[in-house]
């Protein structure tokens, strides 16, 4: 039998700006804790770098964050958790053995992008991130919790 995917709470909330968007993800970052994993999916451009630098920030970390897309991975020191950012675009379909998941559980924080791609890194328990263009700079943000720990997080930032 398959696991059964449970979504715990649901949270919808709208942007109208790059740095309304820094700003929520300062959010999650202040509020997230160790091992805890995002996956953030939307369309390019749709914010999920942009999402991630906030997060960043929210962790007290003062280096800059871009996109991993040609180097998959980057791990960023320095906060209160070490950002561990993977972008999986370019992984789908590939089945070998990559090591990030040792990275998941090191008692930093995971953010994922396009995690639809490497469906093996996705845990049991993480914060899925949707992101959807709207007029101009705003966007819309779907954040669906599985896992208790990840609906404290989105009642934290709501």
């Amino acid at each position: 039998m398959g696991r059964a995917l449970l979504i715990m709470k649901t949270l919808v909330t709208k942007t109208s700006s790059r740095e309304e968007t820094h700003l929520l993800g300062e959010k999650l970052g202040a509020a997230a804790e160790e091992n805890m994993v995002f996956l953030l999916s939307g369309d390019l451009g749709a914010g999920k770098t942009t999402l991630t630098q906030g997060i960043a920030k929210g962790l007290g970390i003062k280096r800059n964050v871009t996109s991993p897309t040609f180097t998959i991975q980057k791990l960023y020191r320095g906060g209160r958790l070490e950002l561990n950012h993977i972008d999986a675009y370019r992984l789908e379909g590939l089945s070998q053995d990559l090591g990030f998941e040792e990275y998941m559980n090191d008692g930093g924080l995971t953010v994922i992008e396009w995690a639809e791609f490497a469906p093996q890194l996705i845990p049991e328990q993480y914060l899925s991130v949707t992101i959807r263009l709207l007029e101009g700079d705003a966007r819309e943000f779907t954040f669906e919790a599985f896992g208790e720990a990840y609906e404290h997080l989105l009642e934290e930032i709501a």
